[in-house]
């Protein structure tokens, strides 16, 4: 166990986990695109010693391997797991007391511990500026903590036991923050802090915020953590870092001891600025909007502090890891949460959010002969209204039958679903709703569709291996490529607007419709470029659901309503760019030249393996 990141990293590098890089690197664009090249080779935990314009060393990639991840947490990975296996089934504790022993004493060390006297990490007190000031992506709008823990406590009910820890992206320069006095708090919706600001509006009070950086790495991975209905965060640290979390109060504000850095701060009712542009995990840049202004009250920073930061972008990326090291921790949680849930995946390819599938049971009607969604339909519901799982845009739900399914075998999944699949039955939308605040293809920040795909029952019909005949000589459409069994990808001409959009997929409608029925291809994805659709499962998952509203973007071969659902023969989904969608992100040519010299033998990065 951790008592700081100091002893991680060197025991990762004790370990042949972590490599240190003594020249001087520049946090404008150099820093993040070093990460990202070794992240993406599989390569080590970086210790950056020199940076250009701080004292402060950083570090990254951390958590970039699953491997690693469960290296860091190996001395408390077995406990953590019992625990969370008991919080979500209590019984196991009543039938095997004795074999729970171990479990309650590993629990035992959750509780929060609050000190006094001198602390390590108030040894210095500095200013923004002082900070390893990273920039990610260029047209970013400034530097930004990508690992924060941020720290609030109810209002109404004050305490840490009351508090929550989120991973909310803070920008600390640029736009029109007052350097060393303001900085950008960018939160997004279904997050507790966004309670507790509600609640500081009503008393017409500022909401207090610490925001610690650093410290053992469990505190870094519980503020992701999607814990279940009262497990506070700040155990959950203690528990998966094998030493209780260390707190105390100055001028008001909550410290965490073992932090390397802590900013303390206000956020006044009704006070926002612009923040962003942000190069985000979807793989796009979240654009400029006003959030909230956290009115700086003091930094500080432990001796000789480090400053852990991570990059995200097109996934995967270091979050990924996150993603894989927090489905290992929680177990069956979501099996706990909502009945009859036997698998969720939210598809890591699509940026998380666009995409989720899941496998359900369908024990309504065990006596009916003609098998058709019925509890899948209630457990997708139960979805949308539960916690980050509501954010989920596109549904694909079914129950295995007779063969096994496996969510995270996207392909295989897909074809179990596009074979079963009622076109003109299993869709099901909601129209006008929330989606996720970095999703850009809706109509507004935070405002956009969803739709459910609904499949179970025997197979109807055979998927395509190819691309049929049929998709050929479409005028003003061309270069229909295969993507996988029952799904093509077809060009069309550039998105003006959804005007125009409507005239064009009636005329391609049309096209199809004259050529016949194609009952092998369930799901057509118009797009800009469908050689890049299909040269890989991931750049079709990621370019058709992270482009796509359905309400807006979902056309059909013979559609039609009835008694307001809508039903079709051939599912086409436009997947062009459109003008109000985010821009991706595009490296800046001449940083990846100039961090060449960090990857030529000799350099300190020489003796990495890149291929």
């Amino acid at each position: 166990m951790y008592r700081s990141l100091e002893d991680c990293i060197i025991d990762l590098e004790k370990n042949g986990h972590l490599i240190r890089i003594q020249e001087e690197v520049d946090p404008y664009l150099e820093m993040a695109a070093i990460h990202m090249k070794v992240y993406a080779a599989g390569g080590p935990a970086l210790l950056f010693e020199n940076v250009k314009g701080s004292k402060f060393r950083a570090v990254s990639n951390l958590f970039g391997t699953l491997e690693r991840s469960k290296f860091i947490f190996r001395d408390t990975w077995e406990d953590v797991q019992n625990v969370m296996a008991l919080r979500n089934d209590p019984m196991k504790a009543l039938k095997n007391p004795f074999k729970n022993i171990k479990t309650g004493l590993a629990a035992s060390k959750a509780l929060p511990l609050k000190k006094s006297g001198r602390l390590a990490v108030t040894a210095q007190e500095i200013n923004i500026a002082d900070l390893p000031l990273i920039q990610h992506w260029p047209m970013d709008g400034g530097a930004f903590i990508t690992l924060p823990q941020v720290y609030t406590e109810d209002p109404d009910k004050p305490g840490i036991m009351n508090s929550n820890l989120g991973m909310y992206r803070v920008q600390l320069s640029g736009n029109d923050y007052e350097i060393n006095k303001e900085i950008g708090m960018h939160y997004q919706i279904h997050r507790g802090i966004g309670v507790h600001q509600d609640k500081a509006n009503k008393q017409g009070a500022p909401l207090k915020v610490s925001i610690f950086i650093g410290g053992p790495p469990a505190h870094t991975l519980s503020a992701v953590m999607p814990l279940p209905e009262g497990m506070s965060e700040m155990t959950f640290a203690g528990l998966l870092a094998g030493r209780r979390f260390r707190y105390s109060y100055i001028d008001g504000f909550c410290i965490s001891n073992d932090a390397d850095f802590v900013i303390t701060g206000e956020i006044h009712t009704g006070e926002t600025k612009p923040e962003g542009p942000f190069g985000d995990h979807l793989g796009y840049y979240s654009l400029t909007h006003p959030f909230p202004v956290m009115r700086v009250h003091k930094v500080y920073a432990k001796p000789n502090a480090i400053w852990p930061f991570t990059v995200v972008g097109r996934p995967p990326q270091e979050d990924t890891s996150f993603g894989e090291l927090i489905h290992q921790l929680t177990g069956d949680a979501i099996k706990q949460e909502i009945p009859g849930v036997k698998e969720v995946h939210a598809v890591d390819a699509a940026g998380v959010h666009p995409l989720l599938f899941v496998i359900g049971s369908e024990r309504y009607t065990p006596y009916q002969q003609v098998k058709q969604p019925t509890e899948l339909l209630t457990i997708a519901n139960r979805i949308l209204g539960t916690g980050q799982l509501s954010l989920a845009k596109y549904i694909f739900i079914t129950a295995e039958d007779n063969q096994p399914v496996n969510t995270h075998h996207e392909v295989d999944f897909l074809t179990y679903i596009l074979e079963r699949i009622d076109l003109h039955r299993d869709l099901h939308f909601q129209t006008n709703t929330t989606i996720d605040t970095l999703d850009y293809s809706g109509t507004g920040i935070n405002q956009g569709s969803k739709v459910v795909f609904a499949a179970y029952g025997d197979k109807i019909r055979d998927l395509c291996k190819e691309v049929p005949d049929e998709f050929n000589d479409l005028q003003g459409f061309e270069n229909a490529r295969w993507v996988m069994p029952g799904i093509v990808a077809i060009q069309g001409p550039i998105f003006i607007d959804y005007a125009n959009a409507e005239q064009e997929l009636q005329a391609f409608c049309e096209a199809i419709r004259a050529k016949g029925p194609i009952p092998s291809c369930p799901m057509i994805v118009l797009c800009d470029d469908s050689s890049f659709m299909s040269a890989t499962i991931n750049n079709f998952l990621w370019s058709t659901f992270t482009r796509s509203n359905p309400s807006h973007d979902i056309y059909g071969v013979n559609s039609y309503y009835e008694n307001k659902h809508w039903g079709c023969d051939n599912l086409i989904i436009d997947a062009r760019v459109k003008p109000h969608q985010a821009p991706p992100l595009i490296p800046d040519s001449s940083v990846e030249k100039n961090i060449e010299r960090f990857f030529v033998k000799g350099a300190s990065l020489g003796g990495l393996n890149l291929s």
